[in-house]
């Protein structure tokens, strides 16, 4: 069966020339149009011999994508802070979120790695709609040139905290990384890879980028939002799966295969996890761990009623840990006039899209 070109290295773009009668070389070349152009269909790549362009236009792949397998732009939405989320179709008509995050000297792109999610995070508006399927590698790797060609702008970092559970889809996300430093110029300490935790899958992650990327240096992120059982099944139904214990242990497992520090990422809703004593419980959590704790204050959804934490709650919290010597950060919220939560510009939209998605 055919597959998108998007996501194959030069070595098998040179392979795929070949086997069509065409020069290695010829692979090269639609690799730079590919990777650094961000062409979007085969016609495009104005240095190929016309008539192979048209031999191939002739000849489409089995599946109902194109060659070059790039996304369409259904969708855009921009922050009065530059924050850009796009909602990209999928040839199979579903939707996916990716969002442009400038700063000063820099573009993070926040990718998907599914569609939908099937964890359940309350405080989420993707887990509202369960999963639908897992991207595939050009998916991923689409959404970040998207971006650049939608902000005009190289993306410096990328972080897989879009829609979706990455480590539910490991093969595809580690191939993804591979494609963005081998193919983009990325740098793997520029990628952060998010997850809430899926029972005995950390480890795995270790060794598998150890035996496919060479090495594993991109960033570690784990959701835990609570610092004791209880508290964190109520707000992540499917933790009950994986007590935080064994979650702890198989983060230890990973920063002994990989001595990479874990950075831990704590969603902050008002009054119910944001408390003193929370912040005092979570440090005693992480006692002796090599570890960083990425402070969230929470972005409303519609469907929930959960409270965004005051300003000094935030604060307090954050320094409650300081003084416990645990390393911390809050992040800024970015977005927050043009659906800023994850998932929440696609839900908003999925009855008016339905006619776009059907062509």
């Amino acid at each position: 069966m055919s597959q998108p070109l998007l996501g194959l290295g030069q070595k098998a773009l040179e392979a795929w020339a070949q086997e069509h009668g065409e020069a290695a070389f010829r692979g090269r070349q639609l690799h730079d149009w590919l990777y650094a152009k961000g062409a979007r269909q085969l016609a495009d790549v104005s240095v190929l011999p016309k008539g192979f362009r048209e031999r191939m236009a002739a000849q489409p792949p089995e599946a109902a994508f194109d060659w070059m397998g790039r996304s369409r732009e259904l969708h855009r939405s921009v922050a009065r802070d530059g924050t850009t989320k796009l909602l990209l179709g999928t040839h199979d008509g579903l939707s996916i979120e990716t969002v442009g995050i400038p700063a000063e000297g820099r573009l993070t792109v926040c990718v998907s790695s599914q569609v939908g999610c099937p964890m359940a995070c309350r405080f989420c508006a993707t887990g509202k709609g369960g999963l639908q399927r897992s991207l595939a590698v050009h998916e991923i790797v689409d959404q970040v040139l998207s971006v650049r060609e939608v902000m005009e702008q190289r993306p410096s970092h990328v972080v897989f905290m879009g829609m979706g559970e990455p480590l539910l889809n490991l093969e595809a996300v580690l191939a993804a990384i591979d494609c963005l430093c081998t193919d983009l110029g990325m740098a793997q300490r520029q990628i952060t890879v998010s997850t809430v935790g899926v029972p005995r899958t950390l480890p795995r992650l270790a060794e598998l980028a150890l035996e496919r990327l060479g090495r594993a240096q991109f960033t570690l992120a784990v959701s835990l939002h609570a610092p004791d059982q209880r508290l964190r099944e109520e707000l992540i139904p499917t933790a009950h799966a994986y007590p935080i214990e064994e979650l702890l242990e198989d983060c230890r497992r990973y920063v002994a295969l990989t001595g990479r520090r874990v950075s831990f990422e704590y969603i902050l809703l008002g009054g119910l996890n944001d408390q003193p004593r929370h912040a005092t419980a979570l440090a005693q959590l992480l006692r002796g761990f090599q570890s960083h704790v990425n402070l969230i204050p929470y972005n409303p959804i519609a469907e929930e009623e959960f409270q965004r934490p005051t300003p000094a709650a935030v604060d307090g919290f954050r320094r409650a840990l300081q003084d416990r010597h645990v390393a911390v950060s809050v992040r800024a919220s970015r977005g927050l006039d043009a659906d800023a939560a994850c998932g929440q510009l696609r839900r908003r939209l999925e009855g008016s899209l339905e006619p776009v998605l059907a062509r």
